[in-house]
Parts: structure tokens; sequence; C-alpha cells
């Protein structure tokens, strides 16, 4: 069996190392130690089947059959801020930098489908991310960056199709072909409802605008990630790492099953799923969760849902570092807390990072902060040897026991989902809500009685008056007036009766049964602004009311 599994794991090496040279010919330490692609034990035949080969099933150990030896991860920052023309400046001094893909912050109202002359978004335009209310602000927002030489992710949900929208058009006017972009959108509303809140209109209407995109995707833009589904924001409102991972897990399931009932191939639309995980702080349980989740989307996939491709059974994640662990007081701890975070993602095999800068519970990162924060992860991969070796921590007795625990607790919750009739069910009961708001409190009365340490916070505090007050990003409130302005503009030069029809015929397929895709790209293309195209499947679809939980 042994001999079988690696002439296999061989062959496949050679095919990826022929597109994907490893970096070096020969991997070695500072004592001139040779360093193996990874180590296992031969003689232990049910360990190797429990956790195989790097880049075969059930991928236990990384999706990929030569990791990071061939290519480091993609390092993105998170950035967006005031008006589009702002953040092009932040982006272009990312990737001056060396930063390998952008990831997109965009403000609440743009979240929640309200342009900037909308009431609901006064006090908020361009504070947490970059203003967005046209195709206008995109072309400012991606000017001078070639859109087939960048991969972008997009964190963005109930408005994500209108976004992307705007993205596709933007490469249209580059003369961009759209096999050629890239990148990935959020577009994870399942967690809306449960963590974060950033929803607009009912559970079963945004299952159908993601559907739509997954079906458009698949045939036109071939190399987008239509979904990133994201425990992220599940673990920064409370969860624990174990619920993190299961509550990730069953949303991918949903959006499986409404894909399928859509009659799309298991086999071709899986391929562009991806997910976004949270790095926290407690270092071997963070890798431990990413060994798990891969594995456990692989049994998913294969035995629930019988995808034949191995493209088909992969967990390829993003992670972002733990903004919730970030401390306003002595913030420049915080650059420790990120390294550790990263270096967890890094050793539990993710495909792209980002890492927070020391700032951010304060304010929006400042040049120098984000300079740190990338500088973190290049460090780590240039430095510290860390992607050398494939899975470096496998084998380890500690680590195979986390593994196996955090896969076990995660699969008593899913099957409780499933259960109630599945994530919608139990998210309009309320479970996972009260779950993770249960978790949270029981982690802050820790904290607040002194038995979980939070160095600089309960424990190891600064004298007071002696801690220095670093320099923060503000952005001005006089924003809101300058994108008012634009999207005067904006409206002042369209044809605006070209604008009434798209939007008509955009109301027209959200009452039927047509893929809205192409609807919407037509209704961006002619400048219809995201608070409009928002605003008609509000009439079309409602919105969701949230049920109180106690």
């Amino acid at each position: 069996m042994f001999k079988g599994l690696l002439d296999s794991y061989l062959k496949k090496v050679e095919k990826v190392i022929a597109r994907f040279p490893e970096r070096k010919g020969t991997f070695l330490n500072t004592s001139k130690i040779i360093l193996e692609r990874f180590y296992y034990n031969k003689n232990d035949e049910n360990y190797l089947k429990k956790l195989g080969f790097p880049g075969f099933y059930p991928f236990t150990r990384g999706i990929q059959p030569t990791m990071y030896r061939s290519r480091f991860w993609t390092m993105r920052q998170y950035a967006g801020f005031s008006t589009a023309a702002e953040s092009n400046k932040r982006y272009k001094y990312l990737l001056n930098s060396g930063t390998t893909g952008l990831s997109v912050a965009f403000d609440l109202p743009t979240q929640m489908g309200y342009d900037s002359d909308s009431e609901y978004s006064i006090g908020e335009v361009g504070k947490v991310g970059v203003a967005i209310d046209s195709l206008k602000d995109m072309e400012i927002l991606f000017d001078g960056i070639p859109l087939d030489k960048v991969s972008t992710s997009m964190t963005i949900n109930a408005t994500a199709s209108i976004l992307l929208a705007m993205y596709i058009a933007v490469a249209k006017k580059q003369g961009v072909s759209l096999d050629k972009i890239s990148g990935t959108i959020q577009n994870d509303i399942l967690k809306e409802y449960m963590a974060r809140g950033t929803y607009i209109y009912p559970v079963e209407s945004s299952l159908r605008i993601i559907t739509d995109i997954f079906e458009y995707c698949s045939t036109s833009v071939p190399k987008w990630n239509t979904i990133s589904i994201s425990g992220y924001h599940i673990r920064e409102a409370g969860s624990t790492a174990a619920q993190e991972l299961a509550f990730t897990l069953a949303d991918g399931i949903a959006y499986i099953e409404s894909a399928q009932k859509r009659g799309l191939d298991i086999d071709v639309f899986s391929k562009r799923l991806s997910f976004f995980f949270n790095a926290h702080n407690n270092f071997f349980e963070e890798i431990a969760k990413f060994r798990a989740a891969r594995r456990m989307w692989a049994k998913i996939m294969k035995e629930k849902f019988k995808a034949k491709k191995d493209s088909s059974m992969l967990f390829r994640v993003h992670t972002q570092t733990a903004g919730s662990t970030l401390t306003a007081q002595q913030s420049e701890n915080n650059i420790v807390r990120v390294t550790l975070q990263a270096l967890a993602a890094v050793m539990g095999g993710t495909q792209s990072l980002h890492t927070n800068s020391k700032d951010e519970a304060l304010a929006l990162p400042t040049e120098e902060s984000v300079q740190i924060a990338l500088r973190t992860q290049q460090i780590i991969a240039y430095e510290s040897g860390a992607g050398d070796v494939i899975d470096p921590l496998g084998g380890s007795y500690y680590i195979e026991s986390l593994t196996d625990n955090l896969e076990s607790l995660a699969w008593d919750y899913i099957n409780k989902i499933e259960n109630m009739g599945g994530m919608i069910k139990a998210i309009n009961n309320g479970y996972p809500q009260k779950e993770i708001a249960d978790a949270s409190f029981k982690y802050q009365r820790a904290v607040d009685s002194g038995e979980e340490i939070i160095v600089g916070v309960n424990k190891f505090q600064s004298p007071e008056g002696v801690e220095k007050k670093p320099n923060l990003l503000k952005i001005d409130d006089s924003i809101r007036n300058v994108q008012v302005k634009t999207l005067n503009e904006v409206k002042s030069q369209r044809e605006n009766e070209d604008v009434r029809i798209k939007l008509k015929e955009l109301k027209n397929a959200a009452e039927g049964s047509k893929n809205l895709m192409p609807f919407i790209i037509n209704a961006v293309e002619s400048y219809a602004t995201l608070g409009e195209i928002s605003n008609i499947f509000r009439e079309v679809f409602g919105e969701y009311e949230e049920n109180i939980i106690l």
C-alpha cells in the first residue's frame, strides 16, 4: 500500500514541478541538513490512510503536493477607505511594497446597498472601507491596475453581485478577457444572519442571487472564486474554534445544496468555492483547525455530494489574523499577536493570508503599520523556513490529537444542524446565533475574572499616563460631500432613460426566474447606482427581519 501511495505522489509532484518549479533545487537549513518535502512514518499504514500525502485525499496535510516549496501563499493586505481615488493610491503603494493580491474593504453604506447621498449613509461614508456608488467609482479604484495581472478579493456580501458586475465592467473597459480575471467575492450571506449583520434581503432571496452568481461565473468568468465561505466573522463574533469550523462547513453544505437544486454540476461549480478562516491566538489549536477542515470538507464533498474530481474536494482557504484579539492598550503588542497568528496559518497550510495592522483596534491602519504587517508575512516566508517543509507539525502526538478532537466536536455540531433540517432552518431558529453568543459571553466572563489573560489589558498594564499615543489615520466626514458630488455628476451625465429601461428589465428578471447577473451587468454599465439596483431588489424581495434570540 505504501509503495503505491508513494509512487502516485511522486508522479503528481513531477507534473506540478513541470508547471511550478520548486523555489530551490535543494532545501537546506542553516546547519546544511537536507529538508525533505514532508515527513511521515512509512511503517504505519493506518496513519498514512488517515492523513495521506499532500495533494491527495483526504488532504489533511495540504491541498498541493509541493505546497510552499513551489509558491508561497498569496500575500494580501485588506485595504480600502475614503474615496476610490484615495484607496487607489493605497493599492499602488501596497503593490509596490510586494503585496501579491489586493483585498478590498467597502464602507458600510456600500455593504448595505445605500448610495452615499442616502440619509442612512450619514456618518459612515468611507469610514470602514471605500465608498462605491457607481461604475465610475470602480473605474477610479482600479485605475492603472491591470485586472489580468492582479488577483482581487472583495469582502462584500449582500451587494456582492453588484460589485462583481462593476469589476467585470471595468475589466471589459480595460480590454481584459473575462477568462483572464481572477479573484474572490466573499458573497457569504448566511454568516451575516448569524454573526455580522450586513444582510438586506430574506434568506431564500439572497440564496437565489448567490446561486445565480455560481451559474453565471461557471461559464463566463471561470477563474473567479464565486464565494468565500467565511468562518472569520463567526470567530470575530465570539465563537470557539470548533464552532467556527462547524458553522462554516455547514454553510458550505447549504450553498452546495442550493446549487444542486438549480441543476449545477458539482464537479464544475465547486472548483470555484473557497473559504475564509480566522487565525486566532491559540497557536496549536489554529493549526489543527486548518488540518481538520481540509479532511472534513473532502469527506463531505466525496461522500455526501458524490463529487468525483479531486479538485472539487479541495478546501482552499484565505486567512486573516484575528481583529478581535487586537488591543487598544499597548498596541505595539499586536505586532507579536499578528506574527503568531500568521505563522499558525502558514503552518496550517493556508492559500492566502492577510495580516492585520497594529493600530486597527484604534483606527484604520496607517501606511507605516500596513508595511509592518506585510513585512511580517515576508519575514515568515523568506527568513523563518516555515514554508520549506509541508505540514511540519504533522505526526506530532499533540497536533494529531487536537485535529481529531476538533473534527469530532465539529461533526457533532454539523449533525445537530442536519437534524434540524439544515443551516437555513437552524439560522431561522436562532441556533448558531445563540451558540456563538453563549461562547462569547463565557469568554468575556473569563477575561473579566482574570481567568483568561490579555497582556496589557487585564495583566501587565502600563502605568497610567505612560503609554504613548500612536499616530492614527483619520477619515474626515467631508468625504461624503466629495462622494455625493461625484454621484450627482454621474447622474447628470449618464443616459437616464437607458438607466430606467435597464432597471425595469432587472426588476422583471427578479420577479421571474432568469439569472440576474446579465441584467445587473447591463444596469451597472449604464451607470445605474448600487443603491438603485439594491432598491429594485428591496422592492421585489423585501427585507430580512431578524428574530430576537434570548
